[in-house]
């Protein structure tokens, strides 16, 4: 322990520590169907809005262009896309999914608008390169989470 002195001269104690703070998150009715679809069906679904025909993934309950409610206009996508941007994790910590280093990349998938951050695998982290067509690789037990999706590898052409 470590003596100090608070603003009004009194002493105080510092004992350090670290402290968890476990959380949950709630993926709402849009997220829970993206979610199941994931799980049950191995396929990964988007919203697309009626106006303007864009395509999010993972879903949204409004389109990000026109403000058009787009919660109900689901779409099945397929599972290859184009790896739009990378970093590589070069450190450790008990709440990351994988053991360092390992990619994260965002995918955006054929037919989406936006990209979406996941993990690449199956390539080493100096021959990954922006515009790469990657597939999704889905875990052989379920999650209940979009790591559902293990990971997604490059596809070779």
């Amino acid at each position: 322990m470590n003596s100090c002195k608070n603003e009004n001269n009194k002493d105080c104690f510092v004992v350090p520590g670290k402290m968890a703070l476990p959380n949950q998150y709630f993926a709402g009715r849009v997220g829970s169907k993206f979610i199941i679809s994931l799980r049950d069906s191995r396929k990964i679904l988007g919203v697309q809005c009626p106006k303007c025909n864009s395509v999010y993934v993972p879903p949204l309950e409004y389109c990000e262009k026109d403000m058009t409610k787009i919660d109900e206009n689901w779409v099945e996508l397929g599972n290859e896309g184009v790896l739009t941007n990378y970093t590589v994790v070069n450190y450790r910590d008990a709440h990351l999914p994988r053991k360092a280093p390992y990619i994260l990349g965002m995918i955006k998938l054929d037919g989406a608008e936006t990209p979406f951050v996941h993990i690449v695998e199956g390539i080493e982290p100096e021959n990954v390169e922006i515009g790469m067509r990657v597939k999704a690789v889905f875990a052989d037990k379920t999650t209940n989470t979009i790591l559902d999706i293990d990971h997604f590898a490059p596809i070779e052409e």
